[in-house]
Formats: structure tokens, C-alpha cells, sequence
């Protein structure tokens, strides 16, 4: 255990004081925040005024929105821009023939321009439509009803609790991606690191030290260490990040300090009803499980494959059939996000290899105790399977040089 131990140190210790750590983990919250803000922010900074003309002929009153303006001219102007744009202070001439509208411009015409007019249109007309019906559009209009339906979740013990679906599939997703991410991110940290060892003959004189089983587990956990570091890191930051844009762009007349405990109490009282049903601190603690268990259980797969081949590029082959459910459980995500307590969605969260994506989308919607306790039990016993194997493939390949393996072989290795 205790050469266990200083492998994970140097494994550790080399990984996060490597610049490249450094950096991601410092960037990596602000190139995500980046992401999500900036093409919003930069779509309503570009907004620019437009201004459409209409001709006479046109007899509807279009309504000005915050980015469009409305003017009416005369047909005989009208009819020059149908032809000539090129001084005209107009973005676009809207042209009535008949019964047809037209659009004119000298450039593309925006998408969000186009369909802000043919809506405003399509109601005007409507509404003239079913006056010319003897219709009062003031009934219609009080006739029309909004209903918003209060979900609740009976509980075993039965107690009842506000249940919000869009809360449910946001947790379930950015959960299902985050150990997704994890898993390819850091197994194949693993890999390259057992490639990089065996390329350079370093792990010739590992391994006089030390057995092989012993590098491989040193090697895992000390990356999950990384891992779990950086994951940790990137909470703290983006929390700073979020609470200095808060206190950045906050009015100006109601400031932080002045928020009073009211104030703060319904903000509570919203998030808490907004996350109703959603048992928070198990989907926490569900989710250092399953990106520990997966971890470790691709990466070990990962690790017997490093240690298979002398090049990276000789991986694939091997790397296909792990990646595969993993992959194929990202793809499911939005389908079982639409039946959470389907039977594809049960059988994929107790399959070990798809169950750490699929269970963590699912334990938002509610799930029994007992699925999750056999989903928990057949991931750990997958998990010591794997890793014995792994462990024999890895014993073996790690001091094979100058040959290509195949699966062969690699069955060859397993029955040593």
C-alpha cells in the first residue's frame, strides 16, 4: 500500500503543477461562462436600427419594435427603390401588389426582420378577416385563457412536494455531461501516461520496484485525484466568477448591501421551489459516486490499452469497442430524459458501462431506492472485474516492445 501510495503522490504532484493544469483550471470556467455569454451578449449589441418603408397601398399599421421602424411613402418612391437602393436611408421597402406582399433591398434581408413583419401581417389580416365575419375580437380575446398546471410528487411517506420538469432535465443533463466529460477526459489522461512511460523505458525501472497492478492502481488514483482537484477548483471559481458579474452588472439603484433579509428569503423561497421534489443532496453525492466508480473502471480499461501499444496512434483499434457505450449513452440522453422510468432507461443505468451518464440523468425524475442500490452494487463488482483484468493485460504489455498487439494476443495475456 504504501508504494500504492507514493505513486499516487508523484502521479498527483507532477499533474498538477504542470502549467497546462494551471491554466485550463483557471480558463476553464471562464471560456465555458464565455461560451454561454458572449454570443448573447455580442447578438444584442449588433442589433441595429432599420427602418422599412411601406407604400401607400399598404393599409396596415405595423407596429414599431425596439430594432424596426415603420414609415409609409408615396407609390411614386416606392416604385423608384423597387429599382434603386443604393441612397436610400431604408433597410427595406415593403411593396403590396394585389394581394401579395413584397420585400425589397439592395442586401440579405435578416431572417428576424422577415418573420417580425410576416406575423404582424398575418394578425392584422386575421383580425380584418373576422370583423368582416361579424366576429367581436373583443370576446375572442376575453375568451382566451391561460392555464399553468402545479405538478406535485406523492412521496412513499405521503408527503407531497412541487415538482418542476425543466429543473429535473437541466440537472439530469449538465450532470450526465459533466461525468461524460470526466471520464474521456481524464481515462485517456491515464493512457497517455502509460504510453509516454513505456515509449521512454522509464517503467523498466518502475517496475523493479514496484508490481505492475501496483503502477496501474498508483497511476488511476492519482489522476482521480487530479481530477477530483480540478472539479473542485472549477466549483470555487465559477461561484466567484458568477458572484463578481452578479455584483458587476446589478442595477445601480439597488445595490448588494441593500438587499433585505425579505428580499433574500423569497429569492431562497423561489430556488427551493424551483428545485421541489429534486432530492439535491443525493444527486451530489450520486454524482461523486458515479464519476469515482466510471473513472475508475474506463480507466483502467484505458490503461491496459496504453499498455498494449507503443504509440497513440496504434490505440484505436482498442479504444473503439470501451468508448462505445459511453458514447452511446450521451446519445440517449435526451430520450431518456423524455422516459426516465422506461425500460431502456432502467436496463441502461444498471448496465455498468452506460450506468454512470444514464443514472445521473435519470435521479432528477426520482428514482427507487432499490434500482439505485443495484445499479451502486453492480457498478463496484464491475468495476474490481475490470480492473483485475485490466490488471492481467497490463502486467504483461507493459514490458512488450516492437510488436503490434491484437485481441489475440491480448486474450493470450489474459490467460497467463
Amino acid at each position: 500500500m504504501h508504494k500504492i501510495w507514493l505513486i499516487i503522490k508523484r502521479e498527483y504532484l507532477v499533474r498538477v503543477r504542470k502549467k497546462s493544469f494551471i491554466i485550463m483550471t483557471i480558463l476553464g470556467p471562464i471560456l465555458m461562462a464565455a461560451l454561454l455569454i458572449v454570443p448573447t451578449f455580442l447578438a444584442t449589441q449588433t442589433q441595429e436600427e432599420r427602418i422599412i418603408a411601406l407604400n401607400e397601398d399598404v393599409n396596415y399599421i405595423l407596429e414599431d419594435s425596439e430594432f424596426i421602424h415603420f414609415t409609409t411613402i408615396p407609390t411614386s418612391e416606392a416604385e423608384l427603390l423597387k429599382t434603386d437602393f443604393s441612397e436610400s436611408p431604408f433597410y427595406a421597402l415593403l411593396y403590396l401588389e394585389g394581394e401579395n406582399f413584397t420585400l425589397y433591398s439592395n442586401q440579405q434581408i435578416s431572417l428576424s426582420v422577415s418573420k417580425s413583419i410576416e406575423r404582424q401581417l398575418e394578425q392584422l389580416i386575421e383580425h380584418e378577416k373576422l370583423k368582416l365575419l361579424g366576429i367581436d375580437l373583443q370576446m375572442l380575446e376575453d375568451a382566451s385563457t391561460e392555464i399553468n398546471i402545479t405538478t406535485k410528487i406523492i412521496s412513499e411517506d405521503g408527503f407531497t412536494s412541487n415538482s418542476q420538469a425543466e429543473a429535473s432535465m437541466g440537472i439530469g443533463f449538465i450532470s450526465g455531461i459533466l461525468i461524460y466529460m470526466f471520464i474521456f477526459m481524464y481515462g485517456t489522461m491515464v493512457m497517455r501516461g502509460v504510453i509516454e512511460e513505456k515509449t521512454s523505458r522509464i517503467v523498466e525501472v518502475i517496475i523493479s520496484s514496484v508490481k505492475p497492478f501496483q503502477l496501474m492502481m498508483g497511476k488511476i488514483l492519482g489522476v482521480a485525484l487530479v481530477g477530483l482537484t480540478q472539479f473542485v477548483l472549477w466549483i470555487i471559481i465559477t461561484i466567484i466568477i458568477s458572484t463578481v458579474a452578479e455584483l458587476a452588472f446589478l442595477d445601480a439603484n439597488v445595490m448588494v448591501t441593500e438587499m433585505n433579509s425579505s428580499d433574500q428569503s423569497v429569492i431562497l423561497a423561489q430556488v427551493a421551489e424551483f428545485t421541489g421534489g429534486i432530492n439535491l443532496l443525493q444527486i451530489f453525492l450520486a454524482f461523486i459516486f458515479y464519476f469515482l466508480a466510471g473513472y475508475l473502471m474506463y480507466s483502467a480499461l484505458f490503461a491496459a490499452v496504453g499498455s498494449a501499444v507503443d504509440t497513440e496512434a496504434d490505440t484505436q483499434q482498442f479504444v473503439l469497442p470501451i468508448t462505445i457505450p459511453i458514447i452511446l449513452s450521451f446519445v440517449l440522453i435526451t430520450p431518456i430524459m423524455e422516459n426516465p422510468d422506461g425500460t431502456l432507461a432502467f436496463w441502461m443505468s444498471m448496465i455498468p458501462f452506460t450506468s454512470p451518464v444514464i443514472m445521473m440523468v435519470r435521479l432528477p425524475f426520482g428514482v427507487a431506492n432499490w434500482e439505485l442500490s443495484l445499479s451502486i452494487g453492480i457498478l463496484i463488482t464491475s468495476f474490481i472485474a475490470t480492473t483485475w483484468l485490466a490488471g492481467r493485460i497490463y502486467r504483461t504489455g507493459i514490458l512488450m516492445y516492437g510488436k503490434k498487439a491484437t485481441y489475440k494476443e491480448i486474450w493470450k495475456w489474459l490467460k497467463y
